[in-house]
């Protein structure tokens, strides 16, 4: 859908302008003469030049998104039209992408579709997650009590990706930084000694041997290097994208020491707030599990959730099919049975959801702690021992002038 810009008088001869998304500028006038307008002129407006650039920030964050369920739900809870709470949440929006997804969702609502209908065309904003539960409002008439719980849902899932991001980001910056300067030292300093060496014309001890071929095979390959790099980069990616990639890929990161404790408590939170959500919130449990497996981030938790909807619907209990899959921890499992056997399944996934949200934080700062003393130590042995390996030949003859 296309974005335009209209300009239109009312009965009483007030003149009204706006903006809005339509299919197409014919079936915008339409609508807009349906509303009262005359004189309607309709223009469609111009691409931003920052949402043409490859690397503008056009995507709408989850964050945006809760601040709009949490705006959304008060108003309905105001007393406010959906039509209306729509056109002020567009125009206070400052994402204008989001802001024309607002627009968007009004105009179909306007043209007859219901919310629902009208979030689901939007699926890179309002995940499925999203428009299930605006479903379930929408059916019960709670839709206000739906969309907070919503906000809280997606405040509390940003909070988790923050700290996982927290969590990665220094470790991958000290092994990007010290590859780099590592590869700087190998093409740029060593050529220096080495020419300097080659002057002196003595036997080099093996540690510089090591060193200068090192540096030559750098210098010679350097291209090759920033090749193959990038290569390998994008040939992961699509390895990925693929069903068996990432199955394999989010298995080893399960296992993985030190960080896999870290991803395993994330995908078990993630799951259990999700979940809660949903059963909360009145959605079917086959549904829910259904919609927990396509939104948690991981295919290996996703597969043991399809597995384990294909176990409930032939009346087996969630606890005994997560209990064989060795993905959820024995407390979780547990933990859900109990919530099972009494009824308060909702109730336990939050609970759950809460503790393993700490075991996150406390998970982070322990995997921080490890790695700092340890990369460092790495570090500096590299780098340390790449300078006595270039000052040897020069104690070596320091010692026999001296001699």
């Amino acid at each position: 859908m296309a974005a335009y810009l209209w300009v239109g008088k009312t009965r009483e001869g007030e003149i009204r302008r706006g903006e809005m998304a339509s299919a197409s500028e014919a079936s915008l006038r339409v609508f807009l003469r349906g509303q009262g307008l005359t004189g309607v002129k309709v223009e469609k407006k111009r691409k931003d030049l920052k949402a043409c650039l490859p690397f503008s920030p056009g995507r709408v964050r989850e964050k945006e998104v809760a601040v709009f369920a949490r705006q959304f739900a008060t108003m309905i809870n105001a007393g406010l039209p959906i039509m209306e709470c729509l056109d002020l949440l567009s125009s206070e929006e400052r994402n204008r992408v989001f802001a024309r997804v607002i627009l968007s969702v009004r105009t179909d609502i306007g043209q007859g579709q219901s919310l629902t209908e009208s979030l689901s065309r939007h699926p890179a904003v309002f995940d499925e997650l999203f428009v299930n539960l605006a479903a379930a409002g929408e059916a019960g008439g709670v839709l206000d009590v739906i969309l907070n719980r919503l906000a809280g849902h997606l405040e509390k899932t940003v909070q988790l990706k923050r700290k996982l991001r927290g969590a990665l980001v220094y470790p991958a910056s000290v092994l990007l930084i010290s590859s780099a300067v590592i590869a700087l030292l190998l093409w740029r300093v060593v050529p220096v000694f080495d020419d300097l060496f080659r002057q002196m014309g003595s036997a080099l001890p093996a540690p510089t041997r090591l060193l200068m071929e090192a540096s030559e095979f750098v210098q010679g390959n350097f291209l090759y290097g920033v090749l193959f790099l990038v290569l390998s980069v994008l040939g992961f990616g699509r390895f990925y994208k693929t069903e068996r990639g990432r199955l394999g890929v989010d298995r080893i990161l399960l296992k993985l020491p030190v960080f896999g404790t870290l991803f395993r408590k994330v995908a078990v939170a993630r799951f259990s707030r999700t979940l809660s959500t949903l059963v909360s919130s009145g959605v079917p449990i086959l549904e829910g599990l259904e919609i927990v497996g396509r939104v948690s981030g991981n295919k290996a938790v996703e597969n043991v959730l399809v597995e384990t909807r294909k176990r409930v619907t032939e009346g087996k209990p969630i606890a005994e099919t997560l209990a064989s899959s060795k993905v959820f921890p024995s407390m979780v499992v547990q933990m859900i049975g109990v919530g099972e056997s009494t009824g308060t399944l909702d109730a336990m996934l939050d609970k759950i959801a809460d503790f393993y949200d700490q075991e996150v934080d406390a998970a982070a700062d322990a995997m921080t702690s490890l790695l700092e003393p340890v990369m460092m130590v790495v570090l500096g042995g590299l780098v340390g021992g790449m300078i006595v390996a270039l000052y040897l030949p020069v104690f070596r003859m320091a010692g026999v002038m001296g001699g």
